[in-house]
């Protein structure tokens, strides 16, 4: 009878023991899915400290983290249209007015639409439709740096290369999806 007990105590512990193992494995390795995805990004460190810095990055899942990263982007832009508005009401410079006005016109569709369709298209599995809102999505970003030429200074400039360079990472991401 003794035996038999001591079996099932010593069954038990084991149990705990390997589901600790296990819990603890499994923390470790969601740090390490996300650094494994952000090496295979071209902007490590900005993929790396934008999906930490947030407590909801899904565990052991590469379409959670994609969605994450686009809605992270949808925030940058949206910041960025936010400040875009705010400039083009200080603005005394004609020319620098127009060439905000223009920035802003290719910000609000991002915004509104085609980052929004590329969240979508990841939750729902169409990857290849991700992919081509987000490509739509860096395009127009540079359609808006290319206003500022010549004698305009772009104030966008530091803004722009952080949402081109965010819109790089998820792409990177989107192509994960793909090729699993």
């Amino acid at each position: 009878m003794r035996r038999s007990s001591t079996c099932v105590y010593s069954l038990a512990i084991h149990i705990l023991l390997a589901s600790i193992l296990f819990t603890l494995s499994q923390s470790s390795g969601d740090g390490d899915l996300v650094d494994q995805i952000c090496k295979r990004t071209p902007f490590y460190d900005l993929c790396s400290t934008t999906l930490h810095s947030n407590p909801l990055i899904p565990k052991n899942d590469l379409k959670g983290v994609a969605l994450l990263m686009v809605k992270n982007i949808v925030a940058n832009a949206s910041e960025t249209l936010s400040y875009i508005e705010g400039l083009i009401k200080h603005t005394s410079d004609r020319e620098l007015e127009q060439a905000l006005a223009f920035c802003a016109e290719t910000y609000i569709p991002i915004v509104k639409y085609t980052l929004p369709q590329a969240a979508d298209a990841i939750s729902q599995g169409r990857f290849v439709f991700a992919s081509y809102c987000i490509s739509d999505a860096v395009k127009e970003v540079n359609s808006c740096d290319k206003k500022f030429s010549g004698s305009t200074q772009s104030p966008l400039g530091d803004r722009n290369g952080i949402v081109q360079k965010l819109v790089d990472v998820a792409s990177a991401i989107i192509k994960l999806l793909l090729k699993s």
